[in-house]
């Protein structure tokens, strides 16, 4: 998509988002649940998880939520052939070219798990990946791609696995392969390879982390890891499907949870990339609760002094203890086989 930007729809315009309407027609189909199958002996089958309205849920709480007055919308026209075969970024061309720090493409369908050769889980084109790799020949030195998707973010790493100029961060669900179309596990032990090597680090957590347990892994892995990559851009990677009721995951984050790292971010970049943050949307599948969670991220985000949206439903218990072992562990070997957090300020 490229760019056509509109003027400010309302307020100081500090965050600016990036929207097109055509993203509403990817029709996903119906099933038991994302396999589009239809047994023949239920009367009921549920949209595939990947549809169209959380995405208009996500929409229209940004549009006419309390977090209205500090957007700026921004529209698109159709690509180009010569745009298609170029990278492009509507987003990550409007921070490169330093008319904000703060951009959020909400696009669909997600694309984190999109390769290099070949589509993967709902995905089709690797938004952050084509971001990134603009942001590069654009003049950026460094850049980091934080994921907080639940599942793994395998087309990012894919991409830049043979690159020390990206650091892939990816916190999630430890859910392994799921076939050939997703050969790898988001294991520990997938760092990168020759000058990649140590600049892929991924965070498998145990289900049902929650707040505690993830505000933990980034004070202990991700912070360290960003103090010593020291990138000049930053890429935040939001998936809602890390929270409490999501269909497609079990890690239990709340608005609360997704608050406190968009701010953990906010703090990182304006340290390091000078405020410069791209946000990218990725999974989320409850229709009305990954709507809130991406509002309290994007609060965060903006570093707003208060709340401005409670959260309807949360409640589940949390128990961080196993969490913290886990974390302790991953720390441990990051710290042993990475050279340059070797040098990290535990």
């Amino acid at each position: 998509m490229a760019a056509s930007v509109s003027s400010p729809q309302s307020g100081s315009g500090n965050l600016h988002v990036f929207w097109h309407e055509g993203m509403l027609a990817h029709d996903t189909g119906n099933g038991v649940f994302d396999s589009g199958i239809d047994p023949g002996f239920l009367d009921v089958l549920e949209k595939h998880p990947e549809n169209s309205e959380r995405v208009k849920n996500m929409l229209s709480i940004l549009r006419r939520g309390p977090i209205s007055p500090y957007i700026t919308w921004h529209s698109g026209k159709p690509a180009l052939t010569s745009e298609l075969l170029s990278f492009h970024s509507i987003a990550m061309k409007y921070v490169l070219d330093g008319h904000g720090k703060l951009a959020y493409a909400l696009v669909r369908p997600p694309g984190h798990h999109a390769q290099p050769t070949q589509a993967d889980g709902y995905c089709f084109l690797n938004n952050a990946g084509l971001a990134v790799n603009l942001a590069l020949n654009s003049g950026c030195a460094k850049v980091a791609v934080i994921d907080i998707d639940v599942h793994y973010g395998n087309g990012t790493a894919e991409g830049f696995y043979r690159s020390d100029k990206v650091l892939t961060i990816s916190l999630h669900m430890n859910h392994g392969s799921w076939g050939s179309s997703h050969p790898q596990n988001g294991s520990i032990d997938e760092l990168g390879e020759g000058k990649g090597y140590g600049y892929n680090l991924n965070i498998p957590l145990p289900n049902g982390t929650g707040d505690r347990g993830y505000e933990y892994a980034f004070s202990e892995l991700v912070v360290p890891a960003i103090q010593n990559f020291e990138p000049d851009m930053m890429v935040l990677v939001v998936g809602q499907d890390s929270s409490a009721f999501d269909p497609n995951g079990r890690q239990c984050l709340t608005m609360e949870g997704f608050r406190e790292i968009g701010k953990k971010v906010h703090s990182l970049a304006n340290r390091y990339s000078g405020g410069r943050i791209l946000v990218v949307q990725e999974g989320g599948y409850h229709v009305t609760y990954s709507a809130y969670c991406l509002h309290a991220t994007l609060e965060g985000v903006l570093n707003l002094p208060i709340s401005l949206l409670s959260d309807p439903i949360a409640y589940y218990p949390e128990d961080e203890a196993f969490p913290v072992e886990v974390i302790k562990s991953i720390k441990k070997y990051q710290t042993d086989k990475v050279p340059f957090m070797k040098q990290a300020e535990f």
